[in-house]
């Protein structure tokens, strides 16, 4: 029997016994085939050697050998029903997958669609493109749906060229008939250059993915680095505080203490007076007693003998009582320790402010003055770091940046994010603004110095006045005149302070202040009454003490 007809029916390499394709397959001398395992075993089952399939009796038992044909037969059937098996799975085509254009019946997947025959194959129907010299010429592309749409609506070919001045797709005849004068590129370089730019638009994403997420690193480092700023802040907050509750416990510790021993020295104090003046009250009342008898008696010549003979008309001797009192008022103990407390208190605030100055200090920046906002009649030095008041104006151009009415200038600097620091020495000046603007205040006519118009400021006048121009202004009242001025901004806070740098104390701080374009350093040293105010305004380097 040949292999071919071995292949063309599966009946042929089944086992009698078992009924599957044969395992080890033996021949018997009958000619009949079994698995070597299944007819071993049916032998070791029975009595007699007997052949299964013809019933011949066997006198001793066959010595069984592979039959190496048959087993190559085997391993050819179950190779190509394996391969059937494994190609149907592999092609059948399923839901969102292309299928093949050619097949009946059951459609299964292509595996390559071909941009000039506008078909779709499966493995079958591909092989003539793979064989065929004619058509191993076309172009093969993976598997894509509506190939209709790859061909020009108009003239009804390929679409093969790319018009460049159009940024279309078009078929052959499109550049004769319809786009004249164009230029046009073959698809596949046109797609070339396309791969190019979609890697660099690929490789530009990635680089932006890459920034966000350093990004997200940044963020993250910066709410870690916020968790132990906050740690630090609430243990100091908490170790001032406790301070501060131990020292007012103390305070009223010993308050209490003193008008308790003062209320034991009056209560001694009472109880002397109390009992001297027991003590008169009996000697009064024995001489009330003794003038008593006396009067009572009949004997003339006894009563005037008696009354002669002693100091009867006269009271024993007695203190003068009228001026004797007890005190009762605590009010300048408690004034006292008041005022004691008030002076820990303020020493401990200088204590914090003195630190928290110094903490600032590090956000320093370089600023300088810009001539371009400085109104005319400020004369700048040279380095950008002083400013103040002349006597004429000067001629200079009316940029919109300048300041047109109000004798002010702003720094070159800006700032949008961060904290930044900066000191300004105002020793010697009658009258001076300091602080920050925003970039978008007005510049040309008269200014109005509130956080509402875009300044967050604090002005000197007359020598003796200061004020913070918040809304509304708010008097301050300062222990020392200022000689330098620190200015501390933490956008993000939204929180501009100023202190006296030399005192190491708070001067004011605005705050809640809502921050959303650039800030610049502003300086006003007032040009009026300019003999009186000549001392210029002058931007220190920041020393940290």
């Amino acid at each position: 029997m040949s292999a071919a007809n071995y292949l063309s029916s599966e009946d042929q390499f089944l086992c009698s016994i078992c009924l599957d394709v044969f395992t080890d397959p033996v021949t018997t001398s009958c000619g009949h085939n079994f698995c070597k395992n299944c007819i071993n075993e049916h032998w070791n089952t029975n009595d007699q050697h007997m052949c299964p399939m013809c019933k011949k009796v066997f006198i001793s038992r066959p010595e069984l050998h592979v039959n190496t044909f048959i087993s190559e037969m085997v391993d050819q059937f179950r190779q190509s029903a394996q391969q059937k098996t494994s190609s149907s799975e592999q092609q059948e085509s399923k839901p969102g997958e292309v299928p093949c254009d050619v097949c009946t019946g059951t459609k299964l997947k292509a595996l390559k669609s071909c941009l000039v025959c506008l078909v779709s194959y499966c493995e079958t129907h591909l092989e003539p493109h793979l064989t065929m010299s004619g058509l191993k010429r076309h172009q093969l592309i993976d598997p894509v749906e509506n190939l209709e749409d790859r061909m020009c609506t108009k003239h009804d070919k390929p679409l093969e060229l790319f018009c460049k001045t159009d940024q279309t797709c078009v078929c052959m005849l499109c550049p004769v008939l319809d786009h004249t004068m164009h230029k046009f590129v073959p698809l596949k370089e046109e797609y070339e250059g396309k791969k190019v730019e979609l890697k660099k638009t690929e490789a530009e994403i990635q680089q932006m993915i890459q920034k966000r997420r350093l990004k997200i690193q940044e963020i993250k480092h910066s709410v870690d680095l916020s968790e132990e700023d906050a740690d630090r802040e609430i243990a100091e907050g908490v170790q001032v505080f406790t301070a501060l509750k131990e020292s007012v416990e103390r305070g009223q510790a010993n308050l209490i203490n003193t008008i308790k021993e003062k209320q034991r020295t009056t209560e001694k104090q009472a109880e002397a007076f109390i009992k001297e003046l027991e003590q008169e009250i009996s000697e009064l009342m024995k001489r009330s007693t003794e003038v008593v008898q006396l009067s009572l008696s009949e004997d003339h010549l006894h009563l005037l003998q008696s009354v002669q003979s002693s100091n009867i008309h006269h009271p024993p001797p007695t203190k003068d009582w009228t001026k004797v009192s007890i005190s009762q008022s605590y009010e300048p103990t408690v004034v006292r320790a008041v005022v004691q407390l008030e002076e820990t208190l303020s020493k401990k605030i200088k204590k914090l402010v003195k630190a928290e100055l110094k903490r600032v200090q590090k956000f320093a920046v370089d600023v300088t003055l810009d001539p371009d906002t400085a109104y005319p009649v400020l004369i700048l030095s040279a380095d950008g770091k002083q400013v103040h008041t002349g006597k004429v104006e000067q001629l200079l151009p009316d940029n919109p940046e300048r300041f047109s009415v109000n004798a002010c200038v702003l720094g070159t600097q800006s700032f949008s994010s961060g904290r930044f620091y900066f000191e300004v020495q105002v020793k010697r000046m009658t009258a001076w603004d300091l602080g920050v603007a925003r970039e978008s205040i007005n510049r040309k006519g008269n200014i109005t110095l509130s956080p509402e118009d875009g300044y967050w400021t604090i002005w000197f006048r007359n020598g003796n006045k200061y004020e913070a121009l918040d809304d509304p202004a708010v008097s301050l009242s300062l222990k020392s005149q200022p000689q330098k001025v620190g200015v501390f901004v933490d956008y993000e806070e939204g929180l501009v302070s100023f202190y006296d740098v030399d005192s190491a104390a708070l001067i004011y701080s605005f705050t809640g202040c809502s921050f959303t374009e650039k800030l610049f350093p502003y300086f006003g040293p007032c040009p009026y009454r300019a003999d009186k105010n000549a001392a210029p305004l002058i931007i220190c380097p920041v020393r940290v003490n």
